[in-house]
């Protein structure tokens, strides 16, 4: 063969072998099975933005898996991967969710075991009208509770699977105390507006204003602590903080593991054009936390227990002793902010009335629903197996039903989409051990829908993955601050607060 004539038959040779390799097909000769298939991740059922990375899952045990995924209209699907997983093309995934907003898809799996096939009966995979938001950000860290040598926060587009840092603690971590980094939040879910803590080496908050990147010890010296628990203002340059004494307590034979716990708090908010904290709540017999903005800015949220020590203000020894009486219920305040005061409390859900503890209020953007964390006691509820994600309809005071969300473990950390349609929050319900991100459809009739995991490449990596996915947020863009421009920031000396 000559030169020319081999690179004339080449490109048809690399065509055939792709062709060959490339697509699955489906067996001719199966046993049908009356059942549908047990697949991980579990996405049986569940509701779909339009614009989601494709649902890559795997079915144990067997030996090969082929699945057939239909639309209601148009081309068909057969997609296969490596031994028992099922690996979709990106491209035709959402060519296929395009065509099918307000439908569903039909999925049928077929697996191989000893050399025999099967068909499981099709499940369906609905896929709503409205989009998510892009992107969403989480602080990835490793189960040491005390240890700060490995924590970074990440962003994630949820249409394809591109994940990148936005700040990693080793790029500046000395010693053995390490730098805790945590808190990260957005204002009107861009980033533009965005900030984030930095403890222990080289303390401060880390303020992205209009773009700009400054530096701020947040501590005056009337305040309690540096800032804390966070919400940005949706129209102005204030930012809602609490300021607390956090407390961590072990235990040794309780399936909770640890209970994290504030010996004091208040509430405060930064404006951070003027570089000034205002007062907003200090009464020594509340413990305020969580503070969340209303979208429309006439509001702010927050949850308040209430307790008066026995003896010494702040005596930790006591408040180890009756951690379990410590409960929050939600309240609110209103804000004028011409004047920048703030109204009278106003109790919105009384948690404690119910010997429950109400945590982590974020408000939809009609102003009309509250969703909130609730647990037996205490604030930090990913450490509560019986901690569920609640939801306040305020038009007809009352609750929805948030069961179909919600697990036999521990659920923490919800919040909207920016058009109210999808619920993002963190669930335990995996394997008890590490927090993974969800998210749920809440349609318009004000029904919330069986969740799904965040979908990966490889459908085993939060298997295989030993770090939890912590207080994950939605955003419209990614940050666009570089890790290392951060990094350079922080070893400047922060901006006082007046």
């Amino acid at each position: 063969m000559t030169y020319k004539t081999y690179m004339t038959f080449l490109p048809l040779l690399v065509l055939f072998l792709l062709a060959a390799c490339g697509k699955p097909s489906l067996p001719t000769s199966y046993t049908q099975v009356n059942a549908e298939p047990d697949i991980w991740p579990d996405y049986r059922g569940v509701t779909v933005p339009p614009n989601i990375a494709p649902l890559n899952f795997l079915v144990d045990s067997v030996e090969d898996v082929v699945a057939q995924i239909r639309p209601q209209q148009g081309e068909q699907m057969v997609c296969g991967g490596k031994a028992n997983k099922v690996q979709i093309d990106e491209e035709e995934w959402h060519e296929m969710l395009a065509s099918s907003r307000g439908g569903s898809l039909s999925v049928t799996v077929y697996t191989r075991q000893g050399g025999k096939w099967q068909a499981y009966k099709p499940f369906a995979i609905h896929v709503a009208e409205e989009e998510v938001d892009p992107y969403v950000s989480y602080r990835v860290l490793p189960p040491t509770f005390v240890g700060f040598d490995e924590l970074s926060i990440r962003q994630r587009n949820l249409t394809s699977f591109e994940e990148t840092t936005i700040y990693n603690n080793r790029l500046i971590t000395e010693g053995l105390e390490g730098q805790c980094i945590n808190c990260h939040s957005y204002q009107n879910y861009r980033t533009d507006n965005m900030m984030f803590h930095m403890r222990m080496q080289h303390p401060g908050t880390m303020i992205v204003s209009d773009g700009e990147l400054i530096f701020v010890n947040l501590k005056t010296e009337g305040m309690i602590s540096a800032a804390a628990y966070n919400s940005w203002h949706p129209s102005l340059p204030i930012i809602a903080f609490s300021t607390d004494h956090t407390m961590q307590s072990f235990h040794t034979r309780d399936v909770t593991k640890v209970e994290v716990m504030e010996s004091a708090s208040d509430i405060v908010i930064y404006d951070v054009k003027q570089n000034r904290v205002q007062v907003v709540l200090c009464d020594s017999a509340e413990m305020e936390l969580f503070p969340s903005w209303s979208p429309d800015g006439k509001w702010l949220y927050y949850c308040s227990a209430h307790y008066k020590y026995k003896d010494k203000y702040e005596d930790t020894d006591e408040l180890l002793q009756q951690y379990k009486t410590l409960q929050y219920s939600l309240y609110r305040l209103s804000f004028d902010a011409a004047s920048m005061t703030f109204g009278q409390p106003e109790l919105i859900y009384d948690a404690v009335g119910k010997n429950r503890s109400a945590v982590q209020p974020r408000v939809s953007q009609d102003g009309r629903y509250v969703l909130f964390a609730e647990g037996p006691w205490g604030l930090f509820h990913i450490w509560h197996p019986t901690a569920d994600i609640l939801m306040l309809d305020m038009q007809a005071g009352q609750l929805v039903d948030t069961s179909p969300m919600n697990s036999q473990l521990a659920e923490s950390y919800p919040s909207f989409s920016s058009n109210d349609r999808w619920v993002l929050f963190e669930s335990r319900r995996d394997d008890g051990n590490y927090t993974r991100t969800y998210l749920a459809y809440f349609d318009r009739k004000g029904r919330l829908h069986k969740p799904f995991e965040v979908p990966q490449r490889d459908p085993e990596f939060f298997r295989l993955f030993l770090r939890s996915w912590s207080r994950p947020e939605l955003m419209k863009e990614p940050v666009r601050i570089t890790p290392r421009q951060f990094r350079d920031k922080a070893l400047t000396e922060p901006v006082k607060v007046n």
